[in-house]
């Protein structure tokens, strides 16, 4: 049912930055009661950046984005223990296999949320928490806080590892500073792309309040991504992207400015100049996938691999793009049917 209040997505602006949501939100829409406000954001029906906040006592930051949803955002259907797949566990780290559509660690201003709320919008941490908890029959509160040492967006599916203990955190840092982590990624994007190594610098707002990179060789960070063709198709190319650095949006950024933007990317197809890259993918939701994953045991220094194949949502859509041969009415009627 669509809902009873219609709001476009607004940015927040400097005179509503420290403000609850559903003090804003109850602003925006024009006066409804703080009931029926925080109902909307219990049901799931808020976005912050595109992530569901349920949060109604959340302090906005200007330049947020806030979305009114017209339907509730259910959770993914693998957002529940039972269905996480560890693929190690030892008294030091836990290895997972993320789905898309969660973020992997909650917002700092959610932390203090009770286990109820918890789960009603679960983290990636949240869910492997509760997932070793059941298998070593537990309460989640007894058990050492899991350690972040690497991140993968909200929309990227694949392999991930987190600390259990401290010195697993020291040791686990030591080896994505030194780029000595294996760390691999396939991609479905845009056009017809050659192998070739991306090499940048790479800062937090390039000029248009987005991430991207800079020709200015004292600011930024340095970024390395090196790209292998897997296969092409009729106007589109699947990826190998490994990474040599780890910085934030590194591979999605690097892509774009070739020319060459993920599938379903929602925020690096516009461009410094304004324009916006096209991409008639109907893409179910952001192409990336982290397909492996290797390092050293934080303890015994033994090397450890792993691999996952692409899920099932990007399998379909790939097989969607093979079928279509990348003709842009056919992939458009199959989404739309």
């Amino acid at each position: 049912m669509a809902t009873e209040f219609e709001l476009a997505p607004f940015v927040v602006a400097p005179q509503e930055a420290g403000h609850t949501l559903a003090k804003v939100l109850r602003s925006r829409l024009g006066g409804p009661t703080w009931t029926q406000v925080r109902r909307l954001i219990a049901a799931r029906r808020v976005q912050i950046n595109g992530s569901v906040c349920t949060d109604d006592a959340r302090r906005l930051q200007e330049g947020e984005t806030v979305t009114l949803l017209r339907h509730p955002q259910p959770l993914p259907a693998t957002a529940h223990p039972q269905r996480l797949v560890l693929r190690h566990l030892d008294d030091q780290i836990v290895v997972v296999e993320k789905p898309a559509g969660i973020n992997t660690v909650r917002h700092p201003r959610e932390r203090t949320w009770p286990s109820r709320r918890r789960r009603q919008s679960p983290t990636l941490e949240d869910l492997t928490q509760w997932a070793i908890a059941a298998r070593y029959q537990y309460s989640p509160h007894v058990l050492p806080r899991l350690r972040v040492v690497q991140r993968l967006d909200r929309e990227t599916s694949g392999l991930l590892v987190f600390a259990r203990t401290a010195e697993a955190e020291r040791i686990l840092g030591q080896q994505f500073q030194a780029h000595t982590v294996f760390r691999r990624y396939i991609a479905i994007v845009v056009g017809t792309m050659k192998g070739q190594t991306f090499r940048s610098r790479l800062v937090r707002d390039r000029g248009d309040g987005r991430r991207g990179s800079t020709r200015n060789p004292h600011r930024g960070k340095e970024a390395i991504t090196h790209v292998d063709v897997i296969e092409h198709l009729p106007g589109y190319t699947v990826v190998s992207c490994r990474l040599e650095t780890g910085r934030t949006h590194q591979i999605r950024i690097h892509l774009a400015e070739a020319g060459h933007p993920v599938c379903g990317e929602k925020v690096y197809i516009h461009t410094l100049d304004g324009q916006i890259l096209d991409d008639p993918s109907g893409a179910p939701r952001l192409a990336l996938h982290a397909a492996e994953l290797g390092f050293l045991h934080p303890t015994t220094g033994q090397p450890l691999h792993w691999s996952m194949p692409l899920p099932d949502d990007l399998s379909r859509f790939l097989q969607q793009l093979k079928k279509s041969g990348g003709n842009r009415h056919s992939l458009k009627h199959s989404r739309d049917g």
